[in-house]
């Protein structure tokens, strides 16, 4: 994991760079306004960003996770808002590369990857959150297509994407019953209910997606019937991992404007850095951020290497971004005042961190996770 390889720090320093002079002009206007520019993930597209870990002969670059989440660091670091967008576009493009027919793969990889096309997944529903097998929306086999019924909360990318990877329910109750299926943006019966007005990530959109008899044809289900949730559960392993990342990076832009500005700030005739009660929480935040960074890169390490690494990504996950959340807060304190209004950065950093620890499994959810894997160790 570290040092990293000269073509990793290349890479990150690029993304960095890339994502500066792309995202940084319009960063305040589009957190105030809620705006989700397309446009950028085209660009970001562009220069491969989209499809880190796709495989080339699918349009991507063919590299590994571990470099994925260097990528969405960085990213994060400029804007968090973006390096969701662009992970939550990577989720149908890992589902497709393991789960997918030669025929799907061919006809959605290429566009997800370049950026030309905006993938979404649609997993949580208005009753189903974190028990996510217990999904309503339904999938009825009627001929050569299946009509789906029902109504999907907290889509990222709700309105813009151009395909979604959608569970629904094919049988009976439970995580058996779920199946997965690729729904065209622009399928009859898709439309959109209300976009969230959010506490942070407001440039990434967040928005209902509703289903009233859309009809798609058995080849656009993926895999076998009531292989959705094992689909969507490898989703979220890969998920965490991305999560992590982009908390890393969220926490270290947090600790980075902390530092400098306790750097400059003087009060009784001195930095306010050589204070203890600051320095002391500044040494706290970097040393998290960076424990944090190697729980991510070790669980993509181990996904890299065709390891189990569920246990490692929950953990990655939970620390992460709990560290980002009280990285983020702390930051507040360190300005003060100047913390708590929009003329700095932090306060936006710590907006977006929150929802951090909710998606892609709640913390909770990961020390559940991480305690029912303990004890399959201990029963072994």
């Amino acid at each position: 994991m570290y040092p990293l390889t000269d073509d990793q720090s290349a890479l990150a320093e690029a993304v960095a760079t890339f994502c500066r002079d792309l995202l940084s002009e319009t960063l305040e206007h589009d957190d105030d306004e809620e705006t989700f520019r397309k446009e950028f993930i085209v660009a970001m597209g562009e220069q491969g960003f989209c499809g880190i870990a796709t495989p080339e002969a699918h349009g991507g670059l063919g590299l590994g996770y571990l470099d994925y989440a260097i990528v969405l660091e960085e990213i994060a670091a400029v804007s968090a808002s973006y390096a969701v967008s662009v992970a939550v576009t990577g989720l149908p493009q890992m589902i497709l590369t393991r789960f997918g027919t030669p025929s799907q793969q061919e006809r959605w990889l290429p566009g997800l990857a370049s950026g030309q096309l905006l993938g979404a997944f649609a997993l949580s529903e208005p009753e189903s959150g974190s028990d996510a097998a217990s999904l309503k929306t339904t999938a009825t086999r009627d001929g050569s297509d299946y009509v789906l019924q029902g109504t999907k909360f907290w889509i990222t990318h709700g309105g813009y994407a151009d395909v979604y990877v959608l569970m629904a329910r094919t049988g009976g109750p439970g995580a058996r019953g779920v199946s997965a299926f690729l729904v065209p943006g622009d399928a009859p019966g898709l439309s959109f209910g209300k976009k969230e007005r959010k506490m942070g990530l407001r440039a990434s959109p967040t928005v209902e997606l509703i289903l009233d008899g859309v009809r798609v044809p058995a080849s656009a289900r993926i895999g076998e019937e009531g292989l959705g949730f094992r689909c969507a559960m490898a989703a979220l392993d890969s998920g965490r991992i991305t999560i992590g990342a982009t908390a890393v990076g969220l926490s270290r832009a947090a600790t980075r404007y902390a530092a400098a500005y306790a750097c400059e700030r003087r009060q009784f005739k001195q930095p306010i850095i050589d204070f203890q009660g600051v320095g002391f929480m500044i040494a706290d935040m970097a040393t998290q951020t960076d424990a944090a960074r190697l729980m991510v890169h070790r669980a993509a390490s181990l996904r890299d290497a065709g390891l189990d690494h569920s246990l490692a990504a929950a953990m990655a996950k939970l620390h992460a971004t709990d560290t980002c959340m009280k990285v983020t807060t702390d930051a507040v304190q360190v300005l003060g005042g100047y913390g708590y209004v929009r003329e700095h950065p932090v306060e936006r950093y710590m907006r977006d961190a929150k929802v951090m620890q909710i998606v892609e499994g709640t913390n909770q959810v990961q020390r559940l996770v991480i305690a029912r894997h303990l004890a399959r160790q201990q029963r072994a």
